[in-house]
């Protein structure tokens, strides 16, 4: 055999990878784009086709492939039988094999990565005024085309809107918000959508049996994981796959597909999870090592745990179905069903904010392992950590006693808010108590009171205390100006119209003046007040109750004393001639005795 016809057999036996092997001949071929296949079977039925389209989607979802199979309906031509497009090609027309293989002279292609520049879109504009060579339309299929120039797009514009009729345009894109508006307002817009676990394991069992090998059900679904959704993805990592399969037989097991991965031990996974959330520190950190030592990741490691705490999640949120959504195999089913059950919500949050730290840090870090440890040990030790909502319901029944304050801290400097409290006592009324003013022997003695409330603010304390209880609208007031926040106080009184007041939510209309961020400060306020989350919302349908000021304006113009005033002297205007302050009764025998009204 000479050399060029040795050369000539092997380029013929080439082998062929399987994401060019199966790569979709038509629109029947196509997966998990149904939409978009029935969109345009009706429009081409309706002889409705549009001069240009645009596919966007994740990579290897199928864009450049869905254009050339477009390319291939608007020229399918079988001699004798079609001379027309249709999305129904059966069998093979004059021109489909040189658009699926790119070498037809009417389909252009054109990469924008690397042809971004105006001159090369000027290049196109000038070819689209000849018509096609050979083809029914000549079709322009560019692609990643949101990397073109601000200027390229701009040349595009007029031709791309009021293109010849013989000119078809194919865009495709994984950047879609990169495209200008003018662009995209003058395509159809197809959104190629990625594809989910189940779907692509059944398609990927397929192509095992076309190519009489076989892969265990859980190895397929690790592949499917690790693809992500992207078909070329997937075939690309089966095909490396197929090359572990043992001689004797086959069939290609899970622990196989999961060491060319480089993936974890799923199993051994649960098992770490598990025993950091019981707060079995050593189990993970052993467990952590193991897998290390095996040549895991330790991103990769904390990856998957926090894809079990995501599955749990929404086990916890969605019920059982959620179960079956992503998952390896039916024994993860069974362990996350378990799991879910004896774990709160409040837990999960917690244990995914942690592992998201941990994952973060292992990513900058110059030791990831140890930085995954460091992410279990903190992970273990919070496990045996009350959440804030039942750390406040054991102080209220009495099984979490505050710490007394130890010798140290006697000693130490006092913080800021004890100098802030002790400022307090030398100008006024402490926070929460009250002053008493009495007159003996010639000289004026004070007594102060504190309350219980002002001394343990300033007592340090391992575990929160009961914050005041409001009843309503006045309490919160009241509070606000025993802490010293005038303005707040003065805002509610003056700026809230109350429409609901229930335990930790408040619903309020603003009058004119109120500030936009009222409702923000006041559940903040709320918040560091009791120790509980308010919600404090505003409502600008009903117009509520009046303010504060006003009932208390109200309750003061219509006291007797007032009446009797204003009766006296009819020309003054109380609200511009005077301020009521205070109103007491001296001497009247006709009112009650000791009766006291105030208003600033």
């Amino acid at each position: 055999m000479s050399d060029s016809s040795k050369n000539s057999t092997d380029a013929g036996t080439a082998y062929q990878v399987l994401a060019r092997k199966y790569r979709p001949q038509n629109f029947d071929d196509l997966l998990g784009h149904e939409a978009m296949v029935r969109t345009l079977r009706n429009a081409f039925a309706a002889n409705r086709i549009a001069h240009a389209y645009i596919l966007t989607g994740v990579r290897g979802v199928g864009k450049t492939t869905t254009a050339r199979i477009l390319a291939r309906a608007l020229n399918y031509e079988v001699p004798g039988k079609i001379d027309q497009p249709t999305i129904e090609m059966d069998e093979e027309g004059i021109h489909c094999r040189a658009i699926a293989e790119g070498s037809h002279q009417d389909v252009i292609e054109m990469d924008a990565a690397s042809r971004t520049g105006i001159g090369d879109i000027r290049e196109l504009i000038e070819a689209v005024r000849y018509a096609p060579v050979e083809a029914r339309y000549k079709v322009y299929i560019i692609d990643e085309v949101h990397m073109l120039s601000t200027s390229a797009f701009n040349a595009l514009l007029k031709t791309l809107e009021e293109p010849p009729p013989h000119v078809k345009f194919i865009f495709a894109t994984t950047e879609i918000r990169k495209v200008p508006v003018t662009v995209l307002s003058r395509c159809q817009r197809f959104d190629l959508k990625r594809f989910d676990i189940e779907t692509l394991c059944t398609y990927l069992e397929g192509i095992c049996e076309k190519e009489k090998s076989k892969v265990a059900p859980e190895g397929l679904a690790m592949i499917a994981r690790a693809a992500e959704g992207s078909v070329r993805d997937a075939l690309s990592l089966l095909d490396q796959a197929l090359i572990q399969a043992p001689v004797d037989d086959g069939t290609i097991s899970a622990d196989t597909v999961r060491d060319m991965l480089g993936l974890v031990d799923r199993a051994t996974s649960w098992e770490m999870l598990s025993a950091a959330l019981q707060g079995n520190a050593p189990e993970a950190l052993a467990r952590f090592r193991g897998q290390y030592d095996a040549g895991g990741d330790p991103g990769m490691i904390l990856k998957d745990l926090l894809e079990i705490i995501h599955l749990l999640t929404r086990i916890k949120v969605a019920g059982e179905a959620a179960a079956s959504q992503g998952l390896a195999g039916e024994a993860d089913r069974d362990r996350a069903l378990e799991l879910a059950q004896s774990l709160s919500m409040a837990a999960l949050t917690r244990a995914w904010n942690l592992l998201m730290k941990g994952h973060k840090e292992v990513l900058g870090s110059p030791d990831a392992a140890a930085s995954g440890e460091m992410a279990l040990i903190a992970l273990s030790y919070a496990a045996d950590l009350p959440t804030p909502d039942e750390a406040l319901r054991l102080l209220k029944e009495g099984k979490l006693k505050a710490a007394p304050a130890t010798e140290a801290s006697a000693t130490s400097a006092p913080s800021a808010q004890e100098a802030k409290m002790s400022e307090a006592s030398t100008k006024g009324p402490a926070v929460g108590g009250e002053m008493k003013f009495e007159q003996g022997h010639g000289s004026d003695q004070v007594t102060q009171k504190r309350s219980a409330n002002a001394s343990a603010a300033v007592r340090p304390e391992t575990a929160p205390v009961a914050g005041p209880v409001f009843k309503d609208l006045q309490d919160i007031a009241s509070h606000a100006s025993a802490m010293g926040d005038a303005k707040l106080c003065m805002e509610i009184e003056t700026m809230m119209r109350l429409v609901k007041f229930e335990p930790q939510a408040i619903e309020f209309n603003p009058t004119d003046q109120a500030p936009a961020d009222l409702a923000g400060r006041l559940a903040q306020q709320l918040k560091a007040w009791t120790g509980k989350r308010w919600v404090v919302t505003v409502n600008a349908r009903e117009t509520g109750a009046s303010t504060l000021r006003s009932v208390r304006q109200t309750k003061v113009l219509n006291h007797p004393l007032v009446q009797a005033a204003l009766s006296a002297f009819p020309d003054i205007d109380v609200h511009r001639d005077m301020r009521i302050s205070t109103v007491k009764t001296l001497s009247d025998p006709s009112i009650e005795d000791g009766s006291e009204l105030d208003e600033t």
